[in-house]
This record gives structure tokens, C-alpha cells and sequence, in this order.
């Protein structure tokens, strides 16, 4: 499975951006997809992810009230739509999927996309 992300760019802070993952192939069972990022000198961190019934959703704090995680299944996407945009929101953003079988899972994970939040 690959995942493909994309939406990364320039903004202003206080703007906003939709990044989007899409996934070659479904999940044939449950899943949680999610986005990390990763900024220049830190580790990479979890900022939402979600389960693939939609039901539950997790963020990060430094992000709660400004992202809103998303997903698709005809499409194989998940969204991150990003408002209020702050400079120390810049990193790389990577989507990732964790697939869940019959005890074993697999994880996916893309290439990240590059978002700068700056005047």
C-alpha cells in the first residue's frame, strides 16, 4: 500500500490548508489513519489521527480547535484541514495508516509534504 500525501505550501500565519492522503488500496478491516509532522531539529509527533469507522478522533493539543481530521472510504482519503495556521505549526507532514488484522497490524506511511506557516 502506498500512501500519496499532498496539499503542503506557503501561508500566512492565520491562514489555512487542506493536506490530503491518498491510499492505493483499501484497508481490508479496521484501521486508524493519522498525520505526524516532523520540524526541522524534533521528533516526529502525532498531531491527529482517526479510526476507520470515524467514529474517534485524536489531536494533539498544541492543535485541538484548529485541525479537523477526515476520511473518505470510497475514496481511500484522509484530510487534514488546517485553519488559524501558527509558525510553529511548519513541518513536514506525513500521513500514516495502521492496518489491523486477526493479531498482526501493518503501518504505512507516505512521503511527507512540506507546509511554512510565515509572513
Amino acid at each position: 500500500v502506498q500512501l500519496q500525501a499532498s496539499g503542503g505550501g506557503l501561508v500566512q500565519p492565520g491562514g489555512s490548508l487542506t493536506l490530503s492522503c491518498e491510499a492505493s488500496a483499501a484497508a481490508f478491516t479496521f484501521f486508524i489513519a493519522g498525520w505526524y509532522r516532523q520540524a526541522p531539529g524534533k521528533q516526529r509527533e502525532l498531531v491527529a489521527n482517526i479510526t476507520s469507522g470515524g467514529n474517534t478522533v485524536n489531536y494533539a493539543d498544541s492543535v485541538k480547535g484548529r485541525f479537523t481530521i477526515s476520511r473518505d472510504l470510497a475514496k481511500r482519503m484522509v484530510y487534514l484541514q488546517m485553519n488559524n495556521l501558527k509558525p510553529e505549526d511548519t513541518a513536514v507532514y506525513y500521513c500514516n495508516r495502521r492496518d489491523y488484522g486477526i493479531g498482526s497490524s501493518q503501518e504505512y506511511w507516505g512521503k511527507g509534504t512540506l507546509v511554512t506557516v510565515s509572513s
